[in-house]
């Protein structure tokens, strides 16, 4: 049998073994049994029967064996192995075991343990239940701790927090991440010591017998029988954060956010204080009794303190200016960015994480004191995909922040290579990647450079980068951006970024003077149709925006007027066309025009096939095919296929997504992550990829409109991206047409 249907064999095995389990729980087992193993018998012998007709042969009867599934942006490809999406919170403990924390991982690891360059375990139910981590943890030789928030969900019966109501809490586990509860422990099973309703909790740190607790919401210091959690007593300290204790028992705590102070157990303030550094982000003692610092500053190096008397700079680990020394941009094992947690373990090695900017995603090195890498955990992307520079072959692929270098000749999971991050927050502050959260990236060459567009979920805006490697490595520099309307006759983007936007309406931003700022006299202003379907930019560099219009002209096609004198690419609303949407379709969603050949796809709800409810998020019912789209004005009708949709109202089924490469069209269901590939000239049905054991056959589900980006290397292979942002990367499919 082969590995894939292996592996969903034996999951539908597990599940419905445990389903009739419980079925049965309450009965009598003993007249039950025999009726048990009877029906489950029965049903595996179905299960069975059932994979080896459909699960090797396609549609058309292709082999599933014909494609791999592989990915990008994890060190571990799924099942129990991942590398969480952030990192907030880190503490290391003597052996080297690495205890993490963060507010959100999507597929339940908000709080890790990892060691030895692998993932050994998870902090359990810390996801679901109105349930999140935090910025805190610790650990010491019995428990670990966690800042957990604990929301409402009406079963205060059960010990939950009144409607309206957040509970700020440290959680109490065993070391092998199991809930350990206590006398007086609060939540569902006695665990949870409540510290606030108001504000979470902001740093923890254990010594001896005793746990410290930061709590912001009182400016107080509180501390903890670590075995009893029973509070012992509290100390005033303005807007604490991180805590590290060092071998005299003194505590070190970050301050106001920009200074570090030293306190004896009591709560007396001692005089030895850290107030230069620009953005100190964490703290750590390490073997040798020094203060570790995370300088987030433009730095990024981690600053050792000899603390025997005042704090005195002993050195510096990192390369002074991290990511952006040297070619700007390339990673390398000791050029740091957006560092949010550091450590030490009793060897002396040295342990940091780097979040990037804007919670870009995970980066945990280990290095020895000498600064030689040991191991290195990614957990790089999240609500993200992937797309090829076309004039690489296929060999470097970028998301919306990372650069990667593939070797399509590596095992699965290891053809990629991170090469670069190319957001630099401190040159480029106004970089929408830093105030938005953009999610998918078209790689186009344009007079043969380079250039970046990303859209985002809602499919609100598309935003537009251009590169200067002689002037900034390896960065992607904000060159241009367009806004759809608000429907509320508002600004397009609410706050104060960017700076200068109309205060109505929609607009395009182009950065004429090249400073990377949104500018006085930058934007291009119209108004239209507030309702979004689609992006899409061609080969030539022009961009297509569909509109869920209801007057039948919901195309708008941007023609590139060309590069200004700084490489940014020139679009106008007085060069804009406007384009009928053919009559059969009643709500376009999206669409993929290819000027070589003057060929249109379209998807959206037809009226053969209308929708049901209003999911502004998918495809629509049917994908079709329009020729000599652009000559004369009767584009012929080629092909039109109806796809998976939904016709209960209840979104069970859906395609998220479709790309179209060489010479297959790909859709993408929600729910199940299944790739449907149609022939690009008949519209046929070809085959199904799905997840295979590499992934232990397993997706999230599909949020984002562009969901699925497909390519055709100049060998016949193709590499078919895929949202997958449960388990933090973007899974891969190849194969040879």
């Amino acid at each position: 049998m082969p590995i894939n249907r292996q592996m969903r064999f034996r999951q539908i095995y597990r599940q419905l073994n445990q389903y009739i389990q419980k079925i049965f729980k309450s009965g009598n087992k003993r007249k039950l049994k025999p009726i048990y193993f009877m029906l489950l018998g029965i049903t595996v012998i179905f299960i069975a029967f059932t994979l080896d007709i459909t699960s090797e042969t396609s549609v058309i009867g292709v082999a599933a064996s014909t494609y791999k599934t592989s990915w990008i942006g994890n060190t571990f490809g799924g099942g129990d192995k991942w590398v969480q999406n952030n990192i907030e919170a880190m503490y290391v403990a003597p052996n080297g075991t690495v205890y993490t924390n963060s507010h959100w991982d999507e597929a339940g690891r908000e709080a890790g343990i990892y060691k030895d360059g692998n993932v050994i375990g998870i902090v359990e139910d810390t996801h679901g239940w109105s349930r999140s981590g935090g910025k805190a943890v610790t650990a010491n030789n019995k428990y670990i701790y966690i800042a957990l928030a604990q929301g409402s969900i009406g079963k205060t019966d059960q010990d939950y927090p009144l409607e309206g109501t957040t509970w700020y809490t440290i959680r109490r586990y065993n070391l092998a991440g199991n809930p350990a509860p206590f006398n007086g422990g609060r939540g569902w099973d006695k665990s949870m010591l409540i510290v606030s309703n108001k504000s979470e909790v902001t740093g923890l740190a254990t010594g001896g017998n005793e746990l410290y607790v930061s709590d912001s919401a009182t400016n107080k210091i509180r501390v903890y029988n670590s075995e009893t959690m029973q509070e012992l007593r509290s100390f005033s300290v303005v807007n604490p954060g991180a805590i590290a204790i060092d071998k005299q028992a003194n505590i070190w705590i970050l301050q106001n956010q920009n200074q570090i102070l030293r306190y004896s157990p009591t709560g007396k303030q001692l005089p030895q204080q850290i107030t230069n550094i620009p953005q100190p982000t964490a703290i750590a003692i390490d073997h040798q009794d020094r203060l570790l610092v995370a300088d987030n500053s433009q730095r990024q190096q981690v600053l050792i303190y000899n603390i025997k008397n005042q704090p005195v700079q002993v050195g510096t680990f990192g390369t002074k200016g991290g990511v952006y020394a040297g070619t700007s941009g390339e990673v390398q094992p000791l050029k740091l960015y957006g560092i949010t947690g550091i450590g030490a373990d009793t060897a002396g090695n040295i342990y940091v994480n780097s979040n990037g900017f804007n919670k870009s995603g995970t980066d945990l090195r280990k290095f020895s004191a000498s600064g030689k890498p040991i191991w290195q955990l990614h957990g790089l992307l999240f609500v993200d995909n992937a797309d090829v520079d076309p004039q690489t072959d296929g060999l470097e692929v970028f998301t919306k922040q990372e650069h990667f270098l593939m070797d399509y000749n590596q095992p699965s999971g290891k053809q990629w290579t991170y090469k670069a991050y190319t957001l630099n927050p401190f040159k480029y502050p106004q970089d929408p990647r830093l105030h938005t959260s953009p999610d998918a990236t078209f790689v186009r060459r344009i007079q043969g450079k380079r250039f970046l567009f990303m859209t985002n979920m809602y499919a609100s805006f598309m935003q537009i980068y251009r590169f200067d490697s002689a002037k900034d490595g390896k960065i992607a520099i904000p060159a241009g951006m367009f806004v759809g309307t608000n429907g509320g006759g508002e600004k397009s983007v609410s706050g104060n970024w960017p700076p200068y936007q109309p205060n109505k309406g929609e607009w395009i931003w182009r950065d004429r003077n090249g400073n990377g700022k949104f500018d006085q006299g930058e934007y291009d202003q119209s108004e239209d149709y507030p309702y979004l379907g689609g992006w899409w930019v061609d080969n030539k560099g022009d961009i297509w925006k569909t509109l869920r219009t209801q007057d039948g002209i919901g195309i708008r096609h941007y023609p590139l007027q060309g590069l200004d004198q700084h490489g940014n690419p020139i679009y106008s609303y007085s060069s804009m066309q406007k384009q009928k949407t053919p009559s059969i379709i009643t709500d376009v969603r999206r669409i993929e025009y290819f000027p070589e050949t003057d060929t249109m796809y379209l998807s959206g709800f037809t009226v053969d096939h209308p929708a049901v409810g209003d999911d502004s998020g998918v495809v629509g019912s049917e994908i079709i095919r329009f020729d000599n789209w652009r000559k004369g004005n009767n584009p012929t009708l080629r092909w039109r296929v109806v796809i998976p949709h939904d016709t209960t109202g209840k979104r069970e089924v859906s395609t998220a997504a479709m790309s179209v490469a060489g010479d297959y069209v790909f859709a993408v269901k929600m729910k199940t992550a299944e790739v449907y590939v149609y022939n690009a000239k008949t519209g046929a049905t070809v085959k199904t990829l799905k997840p295979g054991a590499e992934v232990a056959g397993e997706s999230g589900w599909i949020d984002i409109p562009q969901g699925i980006r497909a390519f055709r290397r100049s060998n016949g292979e193709y590499v078919v991206f895929v949202e997958e942002d449960w388990k933090g990367k973007v899974i891969m499919y190849r194969f040879n047409s």
